[in-house]
């Protein structure tokens, strides 16, 4: 008995410590660095039901059903007809955050784009400069500025498409780099900073007078991101004004908030392009502002700005009512008393959450709207204040963050919004997991 109780010890020891040859081979032809995976190809899988956010719309002047949609973190995309279909334009190169897009007001095959998106949250995707294409979005050369990391405007001299403005924010969370008002005379070959303030101050929008090339605006934001706070403001904010072509430059002041000066976005009256109107982050004295002589002096309207300062703040002229200012917001805010008063103009057949704004030259009952999900054609009912028609197309997705399970992805995180993917279906995760909204800040 004892013989045999040795035997049986000798022979589990000799089994646990010694693997069979049969399972040695089979765990080596298990491994997937022995497996081929050529034949695997990736195949888009969703979101089919969302989008990212829309930063900015450029229409070619002469043909309105083709136009570019910059997205902040999903590139750039152009459609043809008029937002029934849209392709991706700016998927091979080595960004794809958006902030501003511009079409040459004489060739509209030359097409501009300011990469790093033109906001100051904490998830802001950065880029590496401005690029431009001649061949209407079909090719792209970077040319230049690529410490700027965030573009937000760029203004084109419809007298010269040669001499470029474009305005640099800067990084967001480190000094330095390339920021201010920079421009080019020859097309972007080589560029020339005309307006710097600090390492840590940008500038976020530059406009020009449609009458007067000369006559520009630029918008400054001192700000910066540290891991736990962010600075949205300083002294060195403020609205800049040139009437030289950029070659000397005046801080506007009067009627204006002093001090400690956040975000700031303007515009020019197309109607009477001596009006501006500003919405301005302040310490003190924050609201609408409203000048009826190129800058000279301002009136404080009312305290209106948008929801959340460090993510809004751009206004839209109306094109032919001077009294009327579209302001991008949580609801799209429309004022037509010259900035007294504010009410939503309604979001019908659209998401909420604004940040581009197209009008119609011809017709200021038509607007294209981008929002956080989706670019949407809108068409405005004949008193302006109600969406009454709306074309949703989800071309751009803004995923930030995806899981997988046991090789099937369930779950992806996407700004605003959520879906669950399992067994090659997609529904909303309302239905899935529970309804989870993300809000960046």
């Amino acid at each position: 008995m004892k013989n045999q109780f040795k035997l049986f010890i000798i022979l589990f020891l000799i089994l646990t410590f010694v693997p069979l040859n049969g399972q040695t081979n089979k765990s080596k032809a298990d491994s997937l660095k022995n497996i081929s995976l050529s034949g695997l190809k990736f195949r888009p899988i969703g979101p089919a039901l969302t989008g990212g956010r829309v930063r900015h719309i450029a229409v070619n002047p002469f043909n309105y059903s083709e136009y570019y949609i910059a997205s902040g973190s999903g590139s750039l995309w152009k459609t043809t007809n008029n937002g029934t279909t849209f392709s991706p334009v700016f998927e091979r190169e080595k960004v794809y955050a958006i902030g501003s897009v511009e079409i040459d007001p004489i060739n509209p095959n030359v097409v501009w784009v300011g990469t790093g998106e033109n906001s100051n949250h904490n998830n802001v995707a950065y880029g590496d400069g401005i690029y431009k294409s001649e061949d209407g979005g079909l090719s792209w050369k970077n040319m230049g500025l690529k410490t700027s990391e965030h573009i937000g405007g760029i203004a084109i001299d419809p007298n010269d498409p040669n001499i470029i403005y474009a305005a640099a924010m800067g990084s967001l969370r480190k000094s330095g780099g390339d920021r201010g008002i920079f421009k080019s005379i020859d097309g972007g070959k080589t560029w020339e900073n005309i307006l710097s303030v600090s390492e840590f101050t940008g500038f976020y929008e530059v406009h020009m007078d449609p009458r007067f090339s000369n006559i520009l605006y630029a918008v400054a934001h001192q700000r910066m991101r540290h891991q736990y706070t962010g600075v949205s403001g300083g002294p060195e904010s403020g609205i800049y004004k040139s009437t030289d072509s950029g070659k000397t430059w005046e801080k506007l002041s009067g009627g204006l908030p002093a001090g400690d000066v956040g975000r700031i976005g303007i515009d020019i009256s197309p109607v009477n392009p001596d009006y501006l109107y500003a919405v301005i982050e302040a310490k003190s004295g924050e609201g609408f502002y409203k000048s009826t002589n190129r800058g000279a002096s301002w009136t404080k309207q009312s305290s209106y700005v948008s929801s959340y300062k460090f993510y809004f703040q751009k206004i839209f002229c109306d094109v032919e009512d001077i009294d009327r200012v579209y302001s991008m917001d949580v609801f799209l805010q429309v004022t037509e008393d010259g900035g007294k008063t504010f009410n939503n103009l309604g979001e019908k057949h659209k998401h909420v959450d604004n940040h581009g704004m197209w009008i119609n030259p011809k017709n200021n009952k038509h607007l294209i709207v981008g929002c956080d999900c989706d670019d949407t054609d809108l068409l405005i009912s004949p008193q302006g204040t109600e969406i009454c028609d709306g074309i949703d197309n989800d071309c751009d997705d803004q995923t930030d963050e995806i899981g997988a399970v046991d090789g099937n992805i369930y779950y992806a995180d996407i700004d605003n919004d959520g879906f669950g993917d399992s067994n090659n279906t997609v529904r909303s995760c309302e239905n899935v997991l529970g309804y989870i909204e993300n809000a960046d800040d």
